[in-house]
């Protein structure tokens, strides 16, 4: 049997039967110091002896802690006769929570001043040897009252409490909780406690005169403190206004008076004193509500879950590494955009899709559109971030900068909410393309917050400098008023800015809580970039191999596109190729018949599409023609809005084309009745000879393009002009043959 300072022993049965913590355990001595803590309860008895009467009246305060501080000394033989009987057991006695926690500020005082007082009790050396020496704590007791002025009373309690509690200073912190402290619960029941606090002037002055009145408004009692919580727990949250509140809850708990009337019952308002005020109601609420649930009454589940519940893990959790999980959101930026056709036109504002690894959180890829949100546009950005960088540059013609190494390719994981993603197109292309598709629950943002924040930074880093943004939430209080006419960006210059602005994301984002022990060691860099290169140097990095033919047969939209002539039309754009001028497309087109085929787009630019090839395997990549009616920048939804923005005006142009047909043919008209009488009037007066046509001719050359303009006789005339083109015919003859000559002997020969 071993024992030792602060055991606490059990004996389970006979005369010695009892709990026992142990003072001292002397083997030399072969006797044990112990003081019993369950002091069995005597019953009280008066002077003579006889039982005291039991009393029904409740006790006004709490019992205190029966006095624990009588040392036993019991034999060694004794105590190993019950452990060898295996009636006696050593207790682990596990002390309250709220014992071991930090003592308040306001106790500290009394703390101290109680360690001070037990300083030498709580000395083993000093303990055992005035016990030993004189068989008790007497001397001890006097020593603490001489040294510290405390009374005998106090020094007991407290060596009580270390009997109880255990040797240990924490054992003498003040436990005010024990002892009516704030927030327990006194009900006025009746029968029972009076209902506390200062009088009102009415019961003063009635005192005053030798009558005590009742309070008007009685105390708390049990029975209104359950009517008041059950009745609030029947309100649905998020709970009403206080004063609705506590309307509602005296409505439904304490009007139990109805009148009928005309079959209706009518509530009877209670008497003063019956029901408990808005103060009482509001305690009940307050005070013995945890606050744990009054923040769940203030709102509903749905946005305590979002915004308010405890964080209980990290977004990156079960996740392997980089390019494992992606997430895919899209919002609305909050910017105004003018078209690149026409500057002076506002096209509104776009829809932005980004994606976001979830291990590194760095942005893999991102779509600026002008339609959706769909799943179509979805697709185009999830091309956007496993295409190769440098052809996704190309499309939206910037600088590409390759912060990301090695290049994305499409995740194993897409993690998205229940929009555009949960649909039969998706899931189409989820079996060709990502094994895995996760549903966040509906209005669950919280659950994909990587992908939420990058739409925050975004909104905040252009609102600050970029003409036509928005700051939402400097218009929600209406400091800021946003006016379409200030945007100046356009498609194309947007997405430029965001790809700026997610790059530096990319690079500089500050990543240091994600950093461990081994991460610092092999200086990896604490940026989303650095997260991602690390990740797929040491491999645990995701990536897998696919044709850019099956990335851009899968995820770009599908149109039909015409082979004609001139070349493959789509959209009302001329594409063409080397490889359609080898297979003679155009001349099939021209002599047979042209025909119509299925090409891949990317919404972004017009710059080129993509189409199966008549013979052979991949896909057909063909450019934006010179000779097309727009330039390579547009994007398909400018192109298509030009187009929209002409047929709105398609009436207007054939009415201004009918009224200049009829204008014309009016002028015609005239001017052919016109000449019509003329030459009537001038054949009715003629009577010289009649000439050729070519003598005709020749007369009107002559007085057109002459300054002879004067009267002369017609057959001088006719006989001068046949005169000078015999002459002119001649000459002409005589260089060419000149010329002939030069040409066969050469221009020095004399023959």
């Amino acid at each position: 049997m071993d024992l030792m300072h602060n055991h606490v022993i059990r004996i389970i049965d006979g005369e010695d039967a009892g709990t026992y913590r142990v003072i001292l355990d002397e083997v030399r001595l072969s006797k044990t110091c112990v003081v019993r803590l369950d002091v069995p309860e005597q019953r009280p008895s008066n002077r003579q002896g006889r039982p005291k009467a039991l009393t029904t009246r409740l006790p006004r305060k709490k019992a205190p802690a029966p006095m624990t501080s009588a040392l036993h000394w019991m034999s060694r033989e004794t105590l190993q006769r019950h452990h060898d009987a295996k009636n006696l057991l050593l207790l682990d006695i596990e002390q309250e929570s709220l014992y071991w926690s930090v003592v308040p500020e306001k106790d500290l005082t009394i703390y101290k001043q109680r360690c001070l007082i037990m300083q030498n009790f709580l000395i083993f050396d000093t303990l055992r040897e005035h016990i030993l020496a004189y068989q008790s704590i007497s001397r001890l007791v006097t020593e603490a009252m001489e040294r510290t002025g405390a009374s005998s009373g106090t020094v007991r309690r407290l060596f009580s409490l270390l009997c109880r509690l255990g040797f240990n200073e924490s054992s003498l912190r003040p436990r005010r909780d024990r002892c009516g402290a704030p927030g327990k619960i006194r009900p006025c029941d009746p029968d029972g406690r009076k209902k506390a606090g200062a009088k009102t002037t009415k019961q003063r002055i009635a005192r005053a005169y030798g009558e005590n009145l009742p309070p008007e408004q009685p105390g708390m009692s049990t029975d209104w403190r359950h009517r008041i919580m059950a009745a609030d727990r029947s309100i649905p949250a998020p709970k009403p206004p206080m004063p609705e509140r506590c309307a509602r809850i005296l409505a439904s708990a304490f009007v139990q008076r109805y009148r009928q009337i005309d079959g209706e019952l009518v509530p009877i308002a209670p008497s003063l004193g019956s029901y408990p005020n808005r103060a009482q109601i509001r305690r009940v609420i307050e005070v013995d509500t945890p606050r744990i649930e009054q923040l769940l009454a203030q709102t509903t589940k749905g946005h305590f879950t979002r915004n308010m519940r405890g964080m209980v893990g990290r977004a990156w959790e079960g996740v392997s590494g980089p390019g494992h999980t992606w997430a895919i959101d899209s919002t609305i930026g909050d910017i105004y955009l003018r078209s690149s056709l026409n500057r002076a036109w506002v096209i509104g504002r776009p829809v932005v899709y980004i994606i976001v690894d979830v291990w590194s959180t760095a942005i893999v890829g991102f779509f600026v559109c002008l339609t959706g949100p769909s799943w179509e546009m979805a697709k185009v950005a999830l091309y956007s971030a496993a295409s190769a960088p440098t052809l996704i540059a190309d499309l939206w013609g910037y600088q590409p900068v390759l912060s990301l190494y090695p290049a994305p390719t499409l995740c194993h994981s897409l993690l998205c909410d229940r929009g555009e993603y949960l649909s039969q197109a998706a899931r189409f292309t989820a079996v060709t393309l990502i094994p895995c598709q996760s549903y966040a629950p509906p209005y669950r943002p919280d659950l994909k917050g990587g992908v939420e924040v990058p739409h925050r930074i975004m909104k905040d880093r252009i609102f600050t400098f970029v003409p036509g943004a928005i700051d939402m939430r400097r218009k929600e209080l209406e400091c800021r008023r946003v006016r379409m006419q200030d945007s100046v960006l356009s498609t194309v210059e947007y997405t430029h800015l965001l790809y700026t602005i997610f790059t530096e994301y990319n690079l500089t984002a500050n990543r240091e809580n994600r950093l461990d022990a081994h991460m610092r060691a092999a200086g990896v860099f604490p940026s989303p970039a650095g997260l991602w290169n690390w990740g797929h140097e040491i491999g645990i990095g995701f990536r897998r191999a696919l044709p850019q033919n099956l990335l851009t047969s899968t995820l770009l939209p599908m149109a039909k596109a015409r082979v004609t002539r001139h070349g493959v039309m789509q959209g009302g754009l001329l594409y063409e190729s080397d490889v359609i001028n080898e297979q003679r497309w155009t001349t099939s087109a021209r002599n047979l018949n042209g025909w119509d085929i299925d090409t891949y787009y990317f919404p972004g630019s017009m710059s080129r599409i993509w189409t199966p090839p008549l013979n052979g395997n991949g896909l057909l990549e063909l450019h934006l023609s010179d000779q097309a009616n727009a330039s390579p920048e547009l994007t398909a939804e400018e192109v298509l809005d030009a187009f929209a923005y002409a047929r709105i005006n398609k009436a207007e142009q054939e009415h201004i084309r009918v009224m200049q047909a009829l204008r014309s043919l009016e002028q015609c008209t005239a001017i052919k009745e016109q000449a019509i009488r003329k030459t009537r009037e001038a054949l009715a007066q003629y009577d010289g000879p009649d000439l050729t046509a070519s003598e005709a001719r020749m007369l009107e050359h002559r007085y057109r393009f002459t300054q002879d303009r004067q009267p002369m006789n017609v057959e001088d005339h006719v006989s001068k002009g046949v005169k000078e083109r015999t002459e002119a015919m001649g000459s002409h003859f005589e260089m060419m043959q000149q010329l002939m000559w030069a040409t066969n002997y050469g221009e020095d020969h004399n023959g």
